[in-house]
């Protein structure tokens, strides 16, 4: 299973990094009897945000863009409200790239629901949101439509350039990035594709929960 870099593929780009997970199941599309997605709908207009705090202490909020990712904004949203992000960690950092989180753990592997690919190589061109620094987007497998649970975090615009449209961006992060930069100082190892990625001491997500914004 691949659940991280694993080697150069069509959508890595010229430095040969991925946002790769573990092949996927079947895409998550859940449907009512009238039709409608059975996730929450976030109001038109809206910009949900989520507070993340980490074991240590550290925090940083997200603002979600669902004018670009209406799916992938709805999924998170209700994974976050869920409680599932609760105890789980940054599991790859890279300099200069970006630090990914939200794998599940094993037992949860069979009851983890994937949602189409909301970004252009896959016919979504309503996302034109960039890669650029503090940027949240989703990591998902081979197949486009991958994405479940997995989110990453972008160090810097030309780190992460080569996934616009390849990946689907929704959010950003709009405080306390500088626990997210923090994440670098963690003693990390080769992982098995041979990047300085993972974490000696594991980073863990405390909680993660909606917050309002005063904005709307």
């Amino acid at each position: 299973m691949c659940f991280a870099s694993c080697g150069k593929d069509e959508n890595s780009g010229d430095n040969g990094l991925t946002i790769n997970v573990t092949d996927a199941q079947t895409v998550y599309n859940p449907q009512s009897s009238s039709g409608e997605s059975e996730m929450s709908k976030i109001p038109e207009g809206a910009h949900p945000q989520v507070l993340f705090t980490m074991e240590n202490g550290g925090t940083f909020t997200i603002e979600l863009y669902p004018e670009y990712a209406p799916q992938t904004c709805e999924n998170f949203l209700n994974l976050v409200n869920s409680g599932f992000y609760s105890g789980k960690t940054f599991h790859r950092v890279i300099k200069d790239f970006m630090a990914q989180g939200g794998m599940p753990d094993e037992s949860e592997f069979g009851s983890v629901k994937n949602i189409y690919g909301e970004f252009s190589s896959n016919g979504f061109s309503q996302n034109t949101l960039k890669h650029t620094r503090g940027v949240v987007s989703t990591a998902r497998a081979t197949s486009p439509n991958s994405a479940s649970t997995q989110f990453f975090i972008c160090y810097n615009d030309a780190g992460c350039a080569h996934l616009d449209g390849y990946y689907a961006a929704f959010g950003k992060v709009i405080d306390g990035m500088e626990t997210v930069d923090a994440f670098l100082d963690v003693e990390r190892t080769m992982d098995a594709n041979g990047s300085l990625s993972a974490p000696v001491t594991p980073i863990v997500i405390a909680s993660a929960k909606q917050i309002e914004n005063a904005n709307d």
